[in-house]
């Protein structure tokens, strides 16, 4: 691992910049998180990027730049830094549709944080320099970068599974092999040198994608190719039932409004007749 470049310093500052901000404003926080019915219903994409701007808390925040402080030096610095940041956004993008995939018919599901692109730079620095050691903070022990990448993607896989520990494994998952994947096609010597470690990780990785696609109920996964939840809830049915949500909550403000007049709206309601107004009403 090398020094931070100064593309990942910019990254690390706009990820606190946007997560204080988040903290700080739940309209702000909401208008951006990864939501499943957002994305589907509303097309609203940009929250495949926003969405990784934003933490939870400061503990999630800190903890995450930690990982990228540790690992982007590396990769701006072997790859440059144009190049990094497409492996970067490509992770956590991937991320996001890995989720998506995975969610597509839970649609309350959200999540935020920028582990989809982390997992992405350090898979490709795997991909890169499988022989690099990796330690972890306060424990003087490290181990090869391929022991940690095969560990890594079966807890994962585990974790998609279970759904243990409120956690998001499927962006982690997917930014993880979207970020190994560009980084050996800008640099697809790597692949010829160090394809063991390379195919050990992305081969169960593949595999499992490929079950969630065509046999989720091995996984018990509800998506688009297989309905195996009980109580069925299709995108449709979600679509009406936000859009009459919607309607009433307007009537709601619009009578509010009407007894107690514009100024008696919280911050919230006004917001939502400014959205309503520039929908066309």
């Amino acid at each position: 691992m090398t020094d931070t470049g100064i593309i990942g310093l910019i990254l690390i500052i706009v990820n606190i910049a946007f997560s204080y901000k988040g903290f700080n404003n739940e309209l702000f926080f909401n208008g951006y998180k990864f939501e499943v019915d957002k994305i589907l219903i509303n097309k609203d994409y940009k929250r495949f990027i926003t969405s990784g701007f934003l933490h939870l808390g400061w503990t999630h925040l800190i903890f995450n730049m930690l990982s990228l402080y540790a690992f982007s030096g590396l990769i701006e610095g072997s790859l440059g830094g144009v190049n990094f940041l497409i492996v970067y956004f490509a992770s956590l993008i991937g991320g996001g549709l890995f989720s998506l995939l995975v969610h597509k018919n839970h649609g309350d599901y959200s999540a935020v944080g920028a582990s989809g692109a982390i997992c992405g730079i350090i898979f490709a620095s795997i991909a890169l320099f499988p022989g690099m050691s990796i330690g972890f903070w306060g424990i003087p022990v490290s181990i090869p970068a391929w022991l940690y990448g095969i560990v890594y993607v079966l807890f994962s896989i585990y974790g998609v599974k279970s759904s243990k520990g409120n956690i998001g494994h499927e962006a982690h998952l997917g930014g993880a092999l979207i970020g190994m994947l560009v980084a050996l096609i800008m640099v697809p010597s790597a692949l010829l040198e160090n394809y063991t470690t390379i195919l050990i990780i992305a081969v169960p990785t593949i595999a499992f994608i490929y079950l969630i696609v065509t046999r989720p109920h091995i996984l018990w996964v509800d998506n688009f190719y297989f309905r195996s939840h009980k109580n069925y809830y299709s995108i449709d049915h979600r679509y009406n039932e936000e859009r009459n949500n919607a309607q009433k909550e307007i009537d709601a403000i619009l009578d509010k409004i009407n007894k107690k007049g514009m100024n008696s709206l919280s911050a919230r309601e006004k917001e939502k007749l400014r959205q309503y107004a520039q929908k066309g009403g």
